[in-house]
């Protein structure tokens, strides 16, 4: 067939790339990594203030991105970041590290997660739990293989709907009656943490831990701005709003907690939110939670499995990745190549039941990359000519993107010191990208010429 190459198609305004924001980040964190944070501190004060801090960092990433999507709207996002500022070996590894474990790997995980509660929820065979995580898989592949647009009309939908689920927590906070444990019952021990100076700050940063892998996942709309209308003006429109609508909902979800179970109850909780809602509204508030549960880990799903091959196509377009995954389907117009890789692959890892574990080794690695894709902004700061035009500049720089990197060094320099033969482990899993790195460029895979940018 003779003709232009395929391009993406520009589908999506700024309500999709909103909602990409919001789902990217809520997935089962907040309904579940509250308690953490009150186990490692002592009053309700110091978690909200816990939260409200990670919601800054949160903040403080969303300009840096705003700016780097600004500057280069392409399918991929940190990917061309880095290859444009530190070279295509730091991108070569940032993608290879979502391919083997962080993109397939969280599929495979959420996936899991999903059917459990839908399981419990519906009454189903523990044994259906593997069957409904697979056809998950199958079901979001072949919705994105179609088309964006119906890739993020799904998003939409569950978005809204785990919104609405938190929404339904926070009011029954409000308006229901706590209903908590019966006359005579022991209280769960107080949170351990001592409140000397010393002891809370080291408890703060222990605490921001959770907090900041909860706030995550904003930067998954860069992948996604070649698809988007208009994107050097909506997309830091959308980071923005959808950040700033999260960090909201989630301090007034951890108030709600802290209204109905109080912090040592919260501490002692392996289900915040489904005793939150048992305690407000009884056995109908369980249920409900249950069901936005699955509405949110089903929404994040759909998210990951939406953006990422757009990470994978932007690789092969590079010649660094196999051949057919850099091209888009002639008539969906996505990145069918790869989606279907990355379906198989996270099926893969779900079988083997290696997926949790692989994720604690290279988790750390997120936030390697997180910082170093921000620190991009200062190379094409350097790189600008008088007189360009960038639409959105992140304010407060360089202190801004300075702040955002310090405290991405902090959680990696933390993650490795909490564990430190895990990270050794991931360290090695990413390493292990260079050596596969230099065989794609020993077969002398020439580059496509951007055709798909």
């Amino acid at each position: 067939m003779s003709g232009a190459p395929t391009t993406y198609a520009r589908r999506l305004g700024l309500f999709d790339g909103t909602m990409v924001v919001i789902g990217g980040i809520i997935g089962a964190g907040i309904f579940l990594n509250p308690a953490i944070v009150a186990q490692r501190l002592p009053t309700p004060a110091w978690i909200l203030a816990a939260w409200v801090a990670g919601g800054v960092v949160a903040v403080l990433g969303a300009l840096c991105f705003a700016e780097l999507g600004a500057r280069r709207p392409a399918a991929g996002g940190g990917y061309v970041y880095l290859r444009d500022a530190f070279g295509p070996l730091a991108a070569f590894l940032y993608g290879w590290t979502l391919l083997l474990v962080i993109g397939s790997g969280a599929i495979a995980a959420v996936a899991v997660t999903f059917a459990r509660y839908a399981t419990d929820l519906l009454q189903l065979q523990p044994g259906a739990v593997s069957l409904l995580a697979i056809g998950a898989i199958v079901l979001l592949t072949a919705v994105n293989y179609i088309g964006v647009r119906a890739g993020a009309t799904t998003q939409n939908v569950f978005t809204v709907l785990k919104l609405l689920a938190l929404a339904a927590l926070i009011g029954a906070a409000f308006v229901g009656r706590a209903a908590l444990a019966p006359a005579g019952a022991a209280a769960p021990p107080a949170s351990p943490v001592t409140p000397g100076a010393g002891g809370l700050v080291v408890a703060f940063g222990a605490a921001l831990i959770p907090i900041l892998f909860s706030y995550g996942g904003w930067q998954q709309a860069n992948f996604i701005a070649e698809e988007m209308l208009e994107p050097r003006r909506n997309l830091p429109r959308a980071l923005l709003l959808g950040v700033a609508a999260v960090v909201i909902v989630f301090v007034l979800a951890n108030v709600a907690y802290l209204t109905t179970l109080g912090p040592a109850r919260l501490a002692a909780s392996l289900a915040p939110a489904s005793e939150t809602m048992r305690a407000r509204l009884g056995t109908i508030g369980g249920t409900l939670i249950a069901a936005g549960i699955v509405a949110s880990t089903f929404g994040f799903l759909n998210l990951v499995v939406l953006v990422t091959p757009r990470v994978y196509q932007a690789m092969a377009d590079d010649g660094l990745f196999f051949g057919w995954a850099a091209h888009l389907h002639p008539h969906f117009r996505t990145p069918s190549g790869a989606l279907l890789f990355q379906a198989a692959w996270s099926i893969v890892l779900l079988l083997s039941g290696t997926y949790g574990q692989l994720l604690d080794y290279v988790v750390f690695g997120d936030w390697i990359f997180f910082g170093l894709v921000v620190a991009t902004l200062f190379v094409y700061r350097r790189r600008d000519a008088v007189g360009d035009e960038i639409p959105f500049r992140t304010p407060g720089f360089p202190l801004v993107p300075g702040a955002f990197v310090a405290v991405a060094l902090y959680v990696v320099v933390s993650s490795i010191g909490s564990n430190p033969r895990n990270a050794a482990v991931g360290a090695a899993l990413i390493a292990a990208g260079v050596p596969v790195f230099l065989l794609w460029r020993r077969r002398g895979a020439a580059p496509a010429p951007h055709s798909n940018r």
